[in-house]
């Protein structure tokens, strides 16, 4: 047995305090790495140059990609397979993509398959009202979508907006989607800047529904007037978002800025900028 000396002791002891010390603090942010970028921000800039723009975000350093509809559809104008190619020459990966459920669904789930994507994103109810019944009833739809997405190796979920959490009869309806769906197929990609702008708390979803947000929206929000902001210009304290991402089963995130003060391109960079920062 070694006999401990008396700077074995005061080594020791400081470890100890040192590691008792860093315990006491609340979880840190996730490490920002592999950035997304949902393309919806920069939106003119892709239908009036796709493959310039795509260029431009990966000179800002954005990794993955999240497409989003337009004037010239899914992928602004290119075919999915150029927009793959056009992303990996890049060093950038078309991760996820917005759509809608329509009457050729095995057609869009074709595409975002030939885009190399791994998330097919839902990004409004299939069907109109503001009721219970009526979100089941999407929630039925899910399921079924998931299922062929899942025959092609995709990640089916859906994008929340604010109406998701209006309230039927005491019910939120959002939480009536994540009730009737099957975990194990349909994920959620929680738009947190929406989500806080309604009045609900993100805590909460993670504790309630542990692990069903592999995907996020990060924005910032100005609550007063509702709408999205350079990231450190509004009301979210997104360091304590990201600090959760655990809990949420979150795997990646997408920056998305709808409204501006100064230009798309300009904008996203500001946002990059300041998560690395973080």
């Amino acid at each position: 047995m070694k006999v401990q000396t008396r700077r074995d002791f005061i080594k020791t002891t400081a470890l100890f305090t040192a590691s008792a010390a860093l315990a006491s603090f609340p979880a840190v942010a996730m490490p920002v790495q592999n950035i997304g970028l949902q393309l919806y921000s920069v939106r003119k800039d892709m239908l009036a140059d796709a493959t310039g723009t795509l260029k431009k975000l990966a000179a800002i350093g954005y990794k993955n990609l999240e497409s989003a509809g337009s004037e010239k559809g899914s992928y602004y104008g290119l075919k999915p397979k150029e927009m793959k190619k056009i992303a990996s020459d890049l060093g950038m990966t078309v991760l996820s993509g917005h759509v809608h459920i329509g009457t050729d669904w095995q057609k869009t789930v074709d595409e975002a398959a030939e885009a190399g994507q791994t998330y097919l994103i839902c990004s409004t109810m299939p069907s109109n009202g503001q009721t219970v019944s009526n979100y089941q009833h999407c929630a039925d739809i899910f399921n079924k979508s998931a299922e062929v997405a899942n025959k092609s190796n995709l990640t089916f979920g859906y994008h929340n907006h604010e109406y998701e959490f209006e309230q039927e009869n005491g019910k939120v309806l959002y939480d009536i989607l994540l009730t009737h769906t099957d975990p194990a197929k349909v994920k959620f990609e929680l738009d947190l800047g929406w989500l806080i702008v309604s009045g609900q708390d993100a805590t909460t979803y993670f504790n309630k529904f542990p692990g069903r947000f592999p995907l996020w929206h990060l924005k910032d929000m100005d609550k007063t007037a509702k709408h999205s902001t350079e990231f450190g210009k509004g009301d979210i304290d997104l360091k304590a978002l990201l600090a959760q991402a655990k809990k949420a089963g979150m795997k990646n995130y997408f920056v998305e800025q709808e409204e501006y003060s100064m230009a798309p391109l300009v904008a996203v960079q500001y946002d990059l900028a300041y998560l690395k920062k973080l």
